[in-house]
C-alpha cells in the first residue's frame, strides 16, 4: 500500500484534516499519516469541529513531530503552508513531494475552516486520482 505523508509546521489543522480525508476516502487502498515540523500541543478544536461536521472525530489525535523515518516510509509527501517564512523549518523532499499553499485554520472561525475542508478534500480527491 502506499502512503502518503502530510506535513506541516503545527499538525494541528490541514495535515490533520489531510490524513483523516485520505485515510476516509481512500477505503484502504492508499493510507496516510501527518507530522509537523514544530508539533502544536493539541489539534485545534476549531478543526475538530469541522471534520465532525463531515463524519470524522480527530478528536483523540494528538500532533506529531516530523521524522526521517517517516520520510523514508513515504511514497509521496505533501507539505502544507511552507511558504517563504517558513522555508527554515519547512522539509526538503527525498521523495515525490509537493506543497499545497493554503490557509492556516489557526485563529480562524468556523466557516473558514469549513472553507479549508473542502479544499483539502478536493486536493486529496485529485492526490487519490492520481496515485490510484
Amino acid at each position: 500500500m502506499k502512503t502518503v505523508l502530510f506535513v506541516c509546521v503545527h499538525n494541528s489543522g490541514r495535515s490533520q484534516m489531510a490524513e483523516a480525508l485520505l485515510n476516509e476516502m481512500a477505503g484502504g487502498r492508499v493510507g496516510a499519516v501527518s507530522a509537523g515540523t514544530v508539533p502544536a500541543g493539541e489539534v485545534n478544536p476549531v478543526v475538530v469541529a469541522a471534520m465532525k461536521e463531515v463524519g470524522l472525530d480527530i478528536s483523540k489525535r494528538k500532533p506529531k513531530l516530523l521524522t526521517l523515518s517517516m520520510i523514508e516510509q513515504a511514497d509521496r509527501m505533501i507539505t502544507m503552508g511552507c511558504g517563504a517564512e517558513a522555508e527554515a523549518i519547512c522539509p526538503a523532499g527525498t521523495i515525490k513531494t509537493g506543497d499545497w499553499a493554503l490557509d492556516d485554520p489557526m485563529g480562524q472561525p468556523l466557516e473558514k475552516v469549513r472553507e479549508i475542508r473542502e479544499q483539502v478534500r478536493a486536493r486529496v480527491k485529485a492526490l487519490l486520482g492520481e496515485i490510484s
